[in-house]
């Protein structure tokens, strides 16, 4: 059984183990002992304090296989962005001249440093470990358990949560690592490779960026055509998470990552497909079996024992049934409230309509 759950204090080994296979440049995911201890330190105090969503918060999730105990991924929330240190982005800005005589008007793109995210929660830190991304598991589910629990916890508990939220995903880089946006704009005012600047920022060191970038707008035509074509463009190991984000509602903001150009996602809490979608029901009893083809998630939304798993749910006359493996997994029973959603919801109108700022 696969279980996701807020992270322990216990699990810092599992998480180094993770750490080991992670994709380069997760800098919310660190690398490093002692900030995996805070990271860790940092969630236990989110889940255990009372809910103020004006403080900067980061609740951090495990997927654990209960199997073995062993931690295969990770997914969190980060509150507050921009609170305790800048939160950095390009801005692409529509810039329109013209000239009466002789009559031309020239249509261009800046991009201007900005933070202007400031108190948003960030649904970040999303990884996978490779060896279960195999067809031995597709019918687990395990991306979408990963991504969609965040959603749920977000459901159960909205006072702890600021309307807006955004996610960044990966710029594109070569098959060698190699960031051309970065080449053609940062390498110039930092003298540092891709990947130890990304690392620099990400270990909470965001005072170098405002020290060194350039604050002036700069003229997109007059990058590297290299440059200007992944602007915005997704790694190619990222555009399965940044489709997961547009089925549920999150449209691109018009900004983008200082480093490497991703693009920066947006959406509001109360319109993403998940949240909007999830209900919560009492449980009135498990059977065993439930089948493996599994079209629902259902979580313990007790923000103490917040659990969530893949499964099957049967509404009844007598309230939620579940299969035994699930509930047990939950460590819910008979007359406990459970939340739920299918696996598969489709994106509402609403959110279409709600996604831009």
């Amino acid at each position: 059984m696969f279980v996701v759950r807020p992270a322990r204090l216990d699990d810092l080994e599992g998480m180094e183990q993770l750490g080991r296979v992670k994709a380069p440049g997760m800098t919310t995911f660190p690398s490093n002992k002692e900030q995996l201890i805070e990271r860790l330190e940092q969630s236990v105090a989110a889940f255990s304090s009372p809910a103020d969503p004006t403080k900067h918060n980061n609740y951090l999730l495990v997927l654990e296989d209960t199997d073995n105990g062993r931690i295969i991924g990770t997914s969190a929330l980060i509150v507050g962005i921009g609170l305790n240190r800048p939160f950095y982005s390009y801005r692409i800005i529509h810039h329109t001249q013209t000239s009466t005589e002789p009559p031309v008007r020239v249509d261009t793109e800046l991009l201007q440093l900005s933070n202007d995210f400031v108190g948003a929660t960030e649904v970040a830190t999303l990884f996978l470990d490779p060896a279960y991304r195999t067809p031995d598991y597709k019918s687990a589910k395990l991306g979408k358990l990963l991504a969609k629990a965040r959603y749920l916890l977000m459901a159960a508990h909205p006072e702890r949560f600021p309307e807006q939220v955004i996610a960044e995903i990966r710029g594109w880089v070569d098959d060698g690592g190699n960031s051309p946006f970065w080449e053609a704009i940062g390498r110039h005012f930092f003298n540092l490779d891709f990947y130890e600047a990304d690392e620099i920022n990400g270990q909470g060191n965001s005072q170098f960026i405002s020290d060194l970038m350039p604050t002036f707008p700069i003229y997109r035509a007059v990058l590297p055509k290299s440059a200007q074509d992944v602007i915005a463009r997704p790694n190619d190991g990222a555009v399965p998470a940044a489709k997961l984000l547009e089925k549920e509602g999150f449209r691109f903001s018009g900004a983008v990552d200082i480093f490497d150009a991703g693009p920066i996602y947006e959406g509001r809490s109360d319109l993403i497909a998940t949240v909007r979608s999830s209900t919560e029901g009492t449980l009135g009893g498990s059977v065993e079996g439930g089948g493996t083809e599994y079209q629902h998630l259902a979580a313990n939304a007790a923000l103490d024992t917040f659990r969530v798993v893949a499964t099957n749910v049967v509404e009844g006359s007598s309230g939620l049934w579940l299969p035994q493996s699930a509930a047990e997994a939950l460590q819910v029973g008979e007359g406990d409230t459970v939340r739920y959603v299918s696996l598969d919801v489709n994106e509402a109108p609403a959110a279409r309509q709600g996604a831009k700022r």
